[in-house]
């Protein structure tokens, strides 16, 4: 056996005493091959803080013993970035700690070595891996929870950009997974450490209005929990008594998407009791309900009809002594340990077997919908339809024979139709819930009784169903069917979306001949005809307005490549000569901007309209300071032209061919109030990596709202990426710029 300096072995002990600690059956020798083929691998890597990099890994697999996870799952965490990070290849993991645990390794591991168009495809193209590997072995997204919760848990030492990057990654698929795998524990610390780094400020806030009060909640809890123990003591019901405070990022969503209080919160002091049999839950509901108020509907029976992911519990809130709501919680041992570590508290692995339990495979179906999902989808598409499918509140609605049906929230009739079959869909005509007839867009809620009403005479869908259904399983099938049933009209209906993009890109089909550009992109979308890309656009596989990006992309790269002038060139053939004729007086640009007549004058960009490279530009020369820049079309350049004492003070200015400047602009959004919208621009605009000064959103009354964004941009380019990727935002109806 190898030895390492004194913090190594240190840290490797600490290991071995939590294999001890949880009374795992692990052959030590080999967890010890693994630690050391860990460090001789990662040998001269260090972590941001300055130790080792294996320390990482020890870490990770010391979640996974917490987690209760078989031998291979400890060893896998040990060498989890091998392949990525170092020398070490596939067959050498095989041949030294067999083929299960290259398996894990490999599945956690990223796709790092190939070059994507997007950060989309690339999210997309490493999400589709894990989710692969899982539907082979479940212990890799484990793995991998594991090796991102020790990353939050040490995101101090990250630039502040990779701490907001990581978190909101976190956020939204991998606090997401852990809650699908019922592993709450997990869930809540990923959200509480994104939440510290997505927004400090309001982290802070609760967690100084919690300190305040927590001496008297921890008093009121004490006292509860004293009471209830007695009165279950003189009844003979054995059990455990547990308590704990709402976590941070559940309060902050009930605060600042229900906009309540921290007094309105309900469940923000929480007692759970625990038992050993089904029968002794509901005996101990009686006798909490017969000590205190219940707070009507406020009571949820998840022993009979458990969650998706297998949680299982009885929840009440009632009124205190004090006054003061708090929740019990009562479930048994077993229950408790499916909530505490989902999928990890029934791991089959220990015992040899290569498989999970029986029933689990119905409980992991929504691997293979993303999966089928991911097939039929770009890269947009699919996170869009991940983020529904697998991460949004649930509705549970009632089949007419009494099955549980799980949707996202919102969830349609439609939504109801395809996840029942896609033929049930497609000849759906019309939907009842609870015995009355209701329309297509219905927003279902929890105890529906949905019956689906169909006709062998019906059409098919409506393309309309598109953006009605709330899943993405069903906008998939929907697009499925368009795809199979309806190429003819697809081809036509995705001619004139291209055609019509591709003008508003300033684009010729003629142009696009010229150059021969189709085979290029039809190389890039892995399609065989013209045609297919007409009718992938039609029923909606990809989108005219990304077709049309890509065209231009190439289009540009191709005028870069040739000496022929094209018509987009003649047209800016006077404004070329006129930057020829200033560059040949050797002007100074200043701030990327260059005055007509000036030399190395003062600049500065006017706020009323926030001019960026692109736009048509004029100065205006001001009292001491300097010269101030704007749009040509900005009102105040306008009106100011007619204003008789300032009219002549107007003077021509130009952009520098080239600059490296970023320019500040404001963007104002005009949409349908609703939750999530912020979270949803935010994340659009982190999607294409925008560095965003300020987001401010408030209500205008009638049921809008106004977001106001100030960003930076290198160009206009840029800017118009942005104000698409905003457009597409359900909800939002206008998206202007300041000055317009």
């Amino acid at each position: 056996m190898k030895t390492y300096d004194d913090a190594l072995e240190r840290c490797y002990a600490g290991l071995e005493e939590k294999i001890k600690e949880c009374a795992l059956s692990v052959d030590i020798g080999r967890v010890r091959a693994a630690f050391e083929t860990a460090v001789d691998s990662h040998s001269g890597q260090l972590r941001r803080d300055g130790s080792p990099y294996v320390t990482h890994t020890v870490a990770a697999a010391e979640i996974a013993v917490e987690m209760g996870l078989d031998e291979d799952s400890i060893v896998s965490a040990l060498l989890h970035d091998t392949l990525e990070d170092t020398s070490l290849q596939y067959d050498d993991i095989a041949r030294q700690f067999g083929p299960s645990v290259a398996a894990i390794v490999d599945g956690v591991t990223k796709l790092t070595r190939i070059n994507f168009t997007s950060r989309e495809e690339a999210q997309m193209e490493n999400m589709r891996k894990m989710l692969m590997a899982m539907s082979e072995d479940i212990r890799v997204i484990l793995i991998k929870l594991a090796d991102r919760l020790h990353n939050m848990r040490t995101m101090d030492f990250q630039t502040p950009e990779k701490q907001r990057l990581k978190s909101l990654e976190t956020m939204q698929i991998y606090a997401p997974i852990a809650h699908r795998l019922g592993m709450q524990r997990i869930k809540w610390e990923l959200e509480d450490l994104s939440l510290m780094y997505l927004d400090p400020i309001g982290y802070k806030s609760i967690l100084d209005m919690l300190d305040r009060r927590r001496d008297d909640l921890e008093k009121f809890m004490d006292s509860m929990e004293k009471k209830i123990s007695s009165r279950l003591s003189d009844w003979g019901i054995e059990c455990t008594i547990s308590r704990r405070l709402k976590h941070l990022y559940s309060i902050y969503r009930k605060m600042y998407t229900q906009k309540l209080d921290l007094s309105e919160i309900f469940d923000l002091c929480a007692l759970r009791v625990t038992v050993e049999s089904l029968s002794d839950c509901y005996n101990v509901l009686g006798q909490i309900h017969d000590m205190f108020k219940p707070v009507p509907g406020r009571f949820k029976d998840y022993i009979s009809t458990p969650k998706p992911n297998g949680y299982q519990s009885l929840h009440t809130t009632v009124i205190g002594s004090e006054g003061i709501p708090f929740e019990v919680q009562i479930r048994t041992w077993e229950m408790h340990r499916t909530a505490e570590y989902g999928v990890a508290a029934h791991w089959k692995y220990k015992s040899g077997s290569a498989g999970v339990r029986d029933g689990d495979e119905e409980k992991f179906a929504w691997v293979r919908r993303l999966l089928e999902l991911q097939q039929t989808s770009d890269a947009t598409d699919f996170l869009s339809g991940l983020k529904v499918d697998m991460f949004a509140d649930e509705v549970f609605v009632f089949s007419p024979k009494g099955d549980v049906i799980s949707l996202p929230a919102g969830a349609t009739p439609i939504d109801f139709a395809y996840s029942i079959h896609s033929a049930v869909g497609n000849s759906m005509v019309g939907a009842k819930v609870n015995g009355r007839i209701v329309p297509i867009d219905y927003a279902m809620r929890n105890g529906d009784i949905v019956e689906i009403l169909t006709s062998k005479a019906a059409s098919g869908p409506s393309r309309d169903w598109l953006k009605i259904a709330r899943s993405g399983s069903a906008r998939s099938k929907i697009k499925q069917w368009f795809k199979k049933e309806r190429r003819e009209e697809n081809i036509v209906q995705g001619r004139e979306m291209l055609d019509a993009e591709l003008k508003r890109c300033g684009i010729s089909m003629a142009e696009v001949s010229e150059y021969d550009l189709m085979p290029i992109i039809l190389r890039r979308l892995s399609l065989s005809s013209v045609d297919d890309v007409y009718a992938a656009i039609g029923y909606g596989g990809i989108t005219a307005t990304k077709t049309a990006n890509r065209l231009r992309d190439e289009l540009q790269k191709a005028h870069k490549q040739s000496s022929a002038r094209t018509p987009l060139d003649k047209l800016n053939e006077a404004a070329e000569r006129r930057v020829e004729q200033k560059r040949a007086q050797k002007p100074r640009a200043v701030q990327g901007v260059l005055v007509a007549g000036l030399d190395n004058c003062l600049i500065k960009f006017a706020r009323c309209c926030t001019p960026v490279p692109g736009d048509e530009i004029v100065g205006f020369i001001t009292r001491g300071y300097g010269v101030s820049v704007h749009r040509t079309d900005c009102a105040n350049h306008i009106n100011g032209r007619l204003d008789p004492d300032g009219g002549g003070r107007w003077i021509d200015v130009s952009w520098a061919n080239e600059t490296n400047e970023s320019y500040t602009t404001t963007l104002k959004i005009c949409s349908k109030e609703r939750n999530g919208l912020v979270m949803d621009i935010a994340t659009a605009l982190t999607s294409i990596n925008a560095k965003v000064h300020s987001l401010l959103a408030r209500d205008v009354g009638g049921g809008c709202a106004q977001t106001t964004v100030t960003l930076e941009v290198k160009n206009l380019f840029d800017l118009q990426l942005i104000i698409n990727r905003i457009q597409a935002i359900s909800g939002v109806t206008e998206v202007s710029r300041s000055g317009n």
